[in-house]
């Protein structure tokens, strides 16, 4: 069964955003604006219209998801036989590209993890060329490339990038996707824990002015982070 609407939680950099399943699967995304074409679009498809997965390969006995404070921070912690690992997804204040970071966490045992990694442009229609191109893996088709930068050996399949690893407890391994345009030289290196620290001060020092404080918290938070990017234009609506 596909997830429900309700089961995504919402990552943003102020000029786009993502929506991450409890599966750990990032099924929608427009690149590099709300109005862009999809280049992640399962949730109104199938895996084939494009998702960006990390999760424990075998069965997953619990999982729990929070954000971390008043941020847009996503933490993921998914609970197997063998151990438990915490997936830490966000997307740092915009620079000249879109970046998002997937950290995975070791918090006990050993897990054995699955990435699978399906680029989709254009809502899906656009299956890409993968190449690998000064240490990332990169996926281009027309003016769309993504580059994917980790430490973790991966391989591609049928127009998707997949990789399997095992994470140890206190094992940190990132994982930093930017959409680039693809006639453009390779986009800047993100170092992932520096970009974890600027995002949570990003969104606390924004949050600050807040002044509500009431039982709806929450619910009056989470919109206002999401409602900070500005909207499109009238000329940029498909």
């Amino acid at each position: 069964m596909p997830p429900r609407i309700e089961d995504y939680a919402l990552l943003g950099d102020t000029h786009t955003g993502a929506l991450v399943s409890k599966e750990g699967s990032i099924d929608w995304l427009c690149q590099p604006r709300f109005d862009s074409a999809a280049s992640f679009a399962a949730l109104l498809g199938s895996e084939e219209n494009g998702r960006r997965q990390i999760a424990p390969s075998g069965h997953v006995q619990r999982t729990r998801r929070r954000y971390r404070g008043d941020t847009l921070v996503l933490e993921t912690d998914f609970d197997t036989a063998e151990g438990s690992i915490r997936l830490v997804d966000f997307m740092p204040p915009r620079g000249k590209a879109p970046d998002v970071v997937r950290l995975v966490e070791g918090v006990r045992g050993q897990v054995r993890v699955h990435m699978d990694l399906r680029p989709r442009f254009d809502y899906g229609r656009i299956r890409p060329w993968l190449r690998r191109i000064d240490g990332a893996d990169v996926a281009i088709a027309g003016p769309d490339s993504v580059w994917l930068r980790t430490p973790i050996e991966t391989r591609a399949e049928d127009a998707a990038l997949r990789a399997d690893f095992v994470v140890s407890a206190g094992e940190l391994l990132p994982f930093v996707l930017t959409w680039q345009p693809s006639h453009e030289h390779a986009p800047a290196a993100v170092d992932p824990l520096r970009a974890l620290a600027d995002t949570e001060s990003f969104w606390t020092e924004w949050i600050s002015s807040c002044a509500y404080t009431d039982e709806w918290r929450e619910a009056v938070v989470r919109p206002r982070s999401a409602q900070r990017a500005p909207l499109p234009s009238k000329a940029g609506l498909r």
